[in-house]
């Protein structure tokens, strides 16, 4: 392990990769700031332009704006109320009451403070779980893959709020989207109703159009809300004293979201969630929280950072991705010809430990430009809609058609951006659909292969143990979320 860190090291310490870094914080940080812009959806705009970047450049891009994303979304969530972001909703319970006060920068301050030791925590558990699951994994075969398979596929419904009933349509829709093109065991065409499909649906056009493009019709339909007036923050320069009251509460949330990050579907907004909870309650002024309490911007903030080390653990190690924005970094890994899963540990190390290295060294680049630049990039939440609008869907094209030069693609964009946008309308986040797209070749080819060598007998297929293990799991997660999951209100 040691050596491939410092082979890492090497790889990721040069000029290009470290200005791919620094441009993905800058990024992370404009979408992070701006609501209605999420990690997911500016990750998914930049994929198409990775094609000519080295693998590590790329993928240490896609992984900072991940990053650093997250945290911005805290900025206008402290300062006008706006969270960038959705886990970042919690951060403004106790953030947007202390900028009332008039402590804006100390609020600003204690949030970025919490989110790096966050990261950094995280960052470690990342290194250490990772390579134990991955070395786990690759005693599997087509059984146990088309197992763990189906386990992604019964987690999907957590990726949308509301009804489960709506998620599951959104993975049926996706798992049949996938079998249009050729039979991965016959060759044989399926669905192919014009010789542009004979390759099956391109990925990065439907994941554009889905998460991207849809959210632009989204932009069209709000009103133009515009923030007058900005608080000051160019007090958030305090010492690193400031945190040392909350360590205690910094260490426990940075572990809580960790754990809750690599539960596939869970994200920064359950991770932000359980932490505050956790720490209202064991804190000697749990009464004062959400009402201008520090220590809850701490324990919202560090959760909500370290879970997103937290969801690319199951995305490096085992081929699932632990959030949306996780999915959509399998199309950057995709499109550079790497497949995540245990093998990208044993023929590209070099992959997942520049990710690990990628995080430990944007760490101090996302706290320097987050203490210095915190009153300019609440400064974007004032750009009307309509600009970000026409901005984001010209992107969404001219990224589409640069990834294979092809005018099919940007159709491709187009028809996924209004089949997204009817979806969201119906309450049914494009998260699972994408999830299914990544899922639904490695479930069909593996039960595949495993009837095979079964000669056709499923229950040989789900005998193995490994196999029969996940797929009970698979039974019972679906099962718990849905008598747990609280009716809707009318």
């Amino acid at each position: 392990m040691i050596d491939n860190i410092l082979h890492a090291m090497t790889l990721v310490l040069t000029f290009k990769v470290l200005a791919a870094l620094i441009i993905g914080v800058l990024i992370g940080y404009f979408v992070g700031a701006m609501p209605g812009l999420t990690s997911s959806i500016g990750m998914a705009l930049l994929i198409p332009f990775t094609f000519g970047m080295s693998p590590i450049a790329a993928i240490v891009m896609l992984v900072s704006i991940y990053m650093a994303s997250d945290y911005a979304g805290g900025i206008p969530a402290i300062l006008v109320n706006a969270p960038g972001q959705p886990g970042a909703a919690v951060t403004a319970f106790d953030g947007f009451p202390m900028s009332q006060r008039g402590e804006s920068g100390l609020a600003l301050n204690l949030s970025i403070l919490a989110s790096g030791v966050g990261a950094l925590v995280s960052t470690v558990l990342l290194v250490i779980s990772a390579q134990i699951m991955a070395s786990a994994a690759l005693a599997f075969g087509p059984a146990e893959y088309f197992a763990l398979a189906i386990v992604g596929l019964s987690l999907i419904g957590v990726l949308s709020t509301g009804s489960t009933l709506k998620a599951a349509i959104g993975l049926i829709f996706g798992l049949a989207v996938v079998t249009i093109g050729i039979d991965p065991i016959m060759g044989s065409e399926r669905f192919v109703f014009s010789p542009l499909l004979l390759d099956g649906i391109p990925f990065l056009p439907a994941l554009i159009g889905l998460f991207a493009l849809s959210e632009v019709f989204v932009m069209i339909e709000t009103a133009n809300v515009r923030i007058d007036r900005v608080p000051d923050a160019s007090s958030a320069s305090h010492s690193l004293r400031t945190l040392r009251p909350y360590w205690v509460t910094v260490l426990r949330s940075s572990l809580i979201g960790y754990v809750v990050g690599v539960v596939p579907g869970a994200g920064a907004s359950i991770a932000s969630l359980v932490s505050y909870g956790v720490a209202k309650k064991l804190s000697a002024n749990g009464a004062s929280f959400g009402t201008g309490n520090p220590e809850g911007i701490v324990a919202s903030e560090a959760a909500n950072n370290a879970s997103v080390s937290g969801a690319l653990a199951p995305l490096l190690s085992l081929g699932i991705p632990g959030s949306a924005s996780a999915a959509v970094l399998i199309g950057g890994l995709t499109i550079q010809g790497l497949q995540p899963g245990p093998l990208l540990f044993t023929n590209h190390p070099e992959i997942p430990y520049s990710i690990f290295v990628g995080l430990l060294v944007g760490l101090p680049v996302m706290l320097a430009v987050g203490l210095l630049g915190a009153r300019l990039w609440v400064q974007i939440t004032r750009i009307p809609r309509p600009i970000v609008a026409t901005v984001v869907a010209s992107i969404c094209m001219l990224g589409s058609y640069a990834a294979s030069n092809d005018v099919f693609d940007m159709i491709i964009t187009a028809v996924f951006g209004v089949i997204g946008y009817v979806f969201r309308r119906c309450d049914i986040h494009p998260a699972p659909i994408v999830l299914a797209l990544v899922l639904g070749d490695m479930l069909e080819a593996n039960l595949r292969r495993a009837m095979i060598t079964a000669n056709d007998n499923f229950l040989q297929v789900i005998a193995h143990p490994i196999a029969a293990g996940l797929l009970i799991v698979a039974i019972l997660v679906p099962l718990s979320m849905l008598f747990g999951r609280k009716p809707a209100a009318d």
